[in-house]
């Protein structure tokens, strides 16, 4: 009875509010919350909206290519992540979702304590007077959170929320705290995806943008900085990136996150570029003339953004010098129903090595997803001689190799493979394969390199095979070759030696497309160790 009384109340204040307000207003139910945690999760056991993701998760489970352990929307289609922080014993994310009703962007919401397990919440940020709520950010304050995000047809939007669970949104008086540029206006600056944090006592936020600064007066990317004492009224500084060689021409800072990285006083500013990716720069941030001086750069992704590739960034301090990052993935297939097609990836922790240069591994209790374990030892590789290898197989599947490179100059290893391989995607690492050192050329190093390949990954004629994803990652002399290899329905991402990580989309249509085989080209190695476990759910169905 407490429940239905709960529903009903809830569902008479939304409509209440949808009839009171113009046409902007959304179609999905609106809920107000307790300010106690306890009132929180006893107005959550009875949340209807809850109760719909649910039934929605586990009618979408049935999807052979809808992942299991990696974060995706509840009810449909995401697009950027947006906001993470950390807040009261809780890890937050919010989201573009696109709720079935109104399929305008919302901010969707989720919530973890490991950045492993993530809880559906109710829909956080909702359009009005906006026409859609776009990429942002959020800033932990003291006692409450502040979300600056870009609000379509309006500008720079703020919101704050004070509660536990970060339920209750309040946008601010004077929205659109910096409006976009009215019919004939010409602004210095571009108004999207903000950026937020504060420096003494001053806010800033950073916009996302491009200045025709580049060879021939080509667009490059610029970043504008604006600041504000009480963040209604926003002052106009001045372009916030300087000396960069990094972005490429076209790159337009998107959905920036700006934040110390290690403890030598150096920033990352991540972002993305509609052209091509997610990138990074690393550098120093002047702050007496607040500027942010470029010393280091490069991708997330390593080919075209689409037909699976990354897209967006969202990131936070892990509070011990690193960065917390997560990505949204693009589809690589044909959707029709759109109910799934883009994905979050797993959470990564951004380091810096002795010479400033970015570090990337697996982030969160990544451990308590394993389930039954198998393992193979000592295992000597002849070359150019595939092995595959028995009874490993699956396709939701954490895989930690070692390998004794030997001299062999190439690994090729092959997972959603069929047993015949009529489909397979390929994991390649070529010792001192890559490029070499630009950036010291005294040292005369050679990187190595890391590609998946998932040119034969799937039968499928809706799928588009895509450009093979390869990053550099330096290696040195090291014989030594770690792979943590992740597999999810639809996803393959690599972490090599604690180093750099590659993610790329593949779709293996065939149901027996689960083998695992391994092959040393040209010369010998050794397989020291395997260890591979099939992954647990996350989601409750």
């Amino acid at each position: 009875m407490k429940k239905s009384v709960f529903l009903l109340s809830s569902f008479f204040i939304w409509v209440i509010a949808v009839s009171q307000s113009n046409d902007k207003v959304s179609k999905v139910p609106q809920f107000n919350f307790g300010a106690t945690l306890e009132e929180q999760v006893k107005e959550l056991s009875a949340n209807p909206l809850l109760e719909r993701f649910e039934f929605s998760r586990q009618k979408l489970s049935v999807d052979k290519h809808r992942p299991i352990y990696h974060f995706i929307n509840p009810e449909g289609p995401l697009n950027d992540p947006n906001g993470l922080c950390y807040w009261k014993g809780n890890w937050h994310l919010f989201y573009q979702a696109y709720p079935p009703e109104d399929d305008r962007q919302h901010w969707g919401h989720a919530l973890s304590k490991d950045l492993i397990h993530w809880k559906d919440l109710p829909y956080a940020i909702y359009p009005d007077p906006e026409d859609r709520v776009f990429s942002g950010s959020t800033f932990v304050e003291g006692n409450r959170v502040i979300a600056m995000y870009h609000g379509v047809g309006q500008g720079s939007m703020i919101a704050t929320s004070t509660d536990p669970l970060l339920l209750n949104w309040e946008k601010i008086e004077g929205n659109p705290v910096i409006p976009i540029a009215k019919v004939g206006e010409t602004l210095p600056y571009n108004v999207y995806d903000p950026f937020i944090w504060k420096k003494g006592e001053y806010y800033y936020t950073l916009q996302g943008g491009t200045l025709p600064i580049g060879p021939g007066g080509k667009n490059k990317m610029a970043n504008f900085l604006l600041r504000s004492e009480n963040l209604t009224k926003w002052e106009y500084m001045h372009p916030f990136v300087e000396n960069d060689y990094y972005s490429l021409v076209g790159d337009d800072g998107a959905c920036p996150y700006f934040w110390p990285i290690g403890n030598k006083g150096k920033y990352i500013l991540l972002y993305f570029s509609h052209k091509s990716g997610g990138k990074y720069l690393i550098g120093d941030y002047d702050t007496a003339a607040d500027k942010f001086h470029v010393t280091d750069g490069g991708n997330f992704n390593h080919g075209p953004r689409n037909d699976g590739g990354i897209h967006a960034p969202t990131a936070f301090p892990d509070g011990k010098g690193g960065v917390i990052a997560l990505f949204n993935m693009n589809s690589g297939k044909e959707i029709g129903d759109k109910s799934f097609t883009q994905l979050m990836t797993l959470p990564r922790l951004l380091t810096l090595d002795e010479d400033n240069k970015l570090q990337m591994t697996v982030a969160g209790n990544i451990n308590s997803l394993r389930g039954k374990k198998k393992s193979i030892n000592e295992l000597v590789l002849n070359a150019n001689e595939e092995k595959v290898l028995d009874n490993i197989n699956g396709d939701a599947l954490e895989m930690d190799f070692i390998i004794d490179l030997q001299d062999a100059p190439m690994i090729e290893l092959n997972v959603f493979r069929s047993p015949s391989k009529e489909e397979y995607t390929r994991i390649l690492f070529y010792k001192d394969g890559g490029y070499f050192d630009r950036e010291y050329p005294d040292r005369n190093e050679r990187f190595s390199a890391i590609s998946i390949d998932n040119s034969k990954g799937s039968l499928s004629s809706k799928v588009r095979p895509r450009v093979v994803e390869t990053a550099d990652v330096k290696i040195g002399n090291e014989k030594r070759l770690h792979l943590r290899i992740f597999i999810d329905k639809s996803i393959v991402e690599v972490f090599v030696n604690d180093k750099q990580c590659i993610s790329l989309r593949t779709y293996p249509e065939r149901n027996d497309s689960k083998g695992v085989s391994i092959y040393s080209h040209g010369k010998n190695a050794i397989l020291k160790s395997l260890d591979v476990w099939q992954m647990k759910n996350i989601y409750s169905y």
